[in-house]
This record gives structure tokens, sequence and C-alpha cells, in this order.
């Protein structure tokens, strides 16, 4: 029984062909076969480097599927380099699945760092690095949504994470709704042509987006939270009170109320409702 091959995961460039490394070009071309999220796109670059390596396609929507016939081929004796579309594999693209799958049949797993969006673009965001939360993309509505607006609310850490041009405006509502006006930066295309990193609040890059046709792969980075509340609960509840009963409208009550008191404008507003019942 020959010994099992090992599983390498491979990261490559993010757009820049020039940032794929020295390492990640030696194990493309020492592997027995290169497993791809879009065979298409990997024999690209497998071509830029002058490779020519039997490839097998690991989509994100059949990544399960799949898992079992490349493991059996690894387990078999064959070296396995792993690729996705652009970055470091199982990072909010295929590759999880498989890995937790070689782990849990003792099979050897081996990183080959390189290029990560999220790292590269809160490195030059101008936001505090030091700690972070990586949230991938977020659901996209909802409950679900909600939900994890809600968990990462009370973090200080900077929030990362990865969206569609398409939500970008939509997205960045929600997380001044959910978390309050923080400073925020949108990374688009990093390492390509038309790179762009534009800093500013959430309500600044809101309105910059709303309606804007945007293209390309973006990273939206949040500032952690900061501080803390500058009114209490009853406090709050007061001006709530009288407010309403001067007969403000909930809504701008609210907003006004949040940047007075420190507090988000969605907890306002919750506590609002309450009031009027």
């Amino acid at each position: 029984m020959p010994d099992a091959g090992t599983l390498f995961l491979v990261a490559t460039p993010i757009g820049n062909l020039g940032d794929v490394t020295r390492r990640a070009a030696e194990t493309l071309r020492d592997v027995a076969f290169v497993v791809c999220e879009d065979t298409r796109r990997s024999k690209v670059l497998l071509a830029h480097l002058g490779l020519s390596r039997p490839t097998m396609s690991l989509p994100a929507f059949d990544e399960s599927a799949r898992v079992g016939p490349i493991l059996d081929r690894v387990a078999a004796g064959e070296d396995c380099a792993v690729v996705t579309d652009a970055g470091t594999p199982g990072i909010s693209d295929p590759g999880e699945r498989l890995v937790a799958e070689a782990v849990a049949r003792g099979l050897k797993v081996v990183p080959v760092p390189g290029p990560v969006a999220f790292a590269a673009a809160l490195s030059a965001s101008g936001l505090p690095a030091g700690r972070f939360h990586f949230l991938g993309f977020l659901p996209r509505a909802g409950v679900d949504r909600k939900a994890v607006l809600e968990e990462v609310r009370p973090l200080r850490a900077t929030l990362a994470l990865y969206e569609s041009p398409r939500r970008l405006a939509e997205t960045l509502g929600d997380l001044k709704e959910a978390l309050g006006d923080r400073r925020a930066c949108v990374a688009r295309e990093l390492t390509k042509v038309h790179e762009e990193l534009v800093r500013g609040t959430l309500g600044e890059l809101e309105a910059r987006y709303r309606g804007a046709e945007v293209l390309g792969e973006l990273v939206v980075l949040v500032e952690g939270r900061t501080g803390e509340a500058r009114w209490t609960e009853d406090e709050v509840r007061r001006a709530l009170a009288e407010g309403l009963a001067r007969g403000e409208k909930l809504k701008p009550l609210s907003t006004e109320l949040a940047e007075r008191a420190g507090w988000t404008g969605k907890d306002v507003y919750r506590l609002g409702l309450a009031e009027k019942a």
C-alpha cells in the first residue's frame, strides 16, 4: 500500500499575476493534479507559469459531492494542489469541506500561503488592524442577516466582509442602521488596474454608492465599537417619551437621539416602539 499523498492549499493572486509566490509555482509544478474552483480561470494562471497540469473542478455549489473522489486519489498516494479563482482556498471560497474531510481521514494538509483580499484591504484601510473579525459574506436578508449584525455590534475589533457590487449600498445602509455611523473603507479591485480604496463614514459611503454602477470585487471594512454609550437606558426612554409627546415622528427622533446619546439608531428605535406601545 503506497504512502498517502499531500493536499496542498495554494493561495493565488487576487488580481495581479505578479503576486504569485515562487513556492506556489513550484507546488503547482510538482503535484499530480490541481483541483480548481473554475478550471478555466485556473488555466490562465497555469499558462502564465508555463505549466500544463491535469485538473479537476471543485465549484462551491457541488463541493460536498466532489470531495470523496479527490481525497481517494490523495489517499492512494497522489499529491494534490487546491486553488480557487483568487486568494486562499477555504476563505469564503471552496475548500473548507475538502480540508475538513481530509483532516478527518488523517491525510496531510499543507498551506502554501499568499494573497488574502480582506487582509490586503485591512492593511491599507487606515482602520485599527491589531484585532479584526472576518464575516465573509453576510446573509443576504432577513432574520439571519439581522442576527449576525446584532452579534458583531458590541465588538471592538475592526469588521471585515465581502460583498457583491449590486448589494453594496444596501449593505452599507444596513451596517449603519445596526452599528451606527462608524468609520469605514470600501476596497475595490485590489491589485488590479482599477484598484480603489474609498474611506469615510458608513453614511457617506452609502450616499456615494447609492444608485451608482459598481463593478469588481469588493471588501468592506468597518471600525469596531468605540467608547461607551453616553446616556443610560432610562435617559433615552425619557427623551423618547418627551419627543413623542410633542408629536415628533419616531424615525427621525430616534436618529437624533442616537447621535446625542451614543447609541445606535436601531436600539433607540426599538425602545421608541416600546414607548409607543
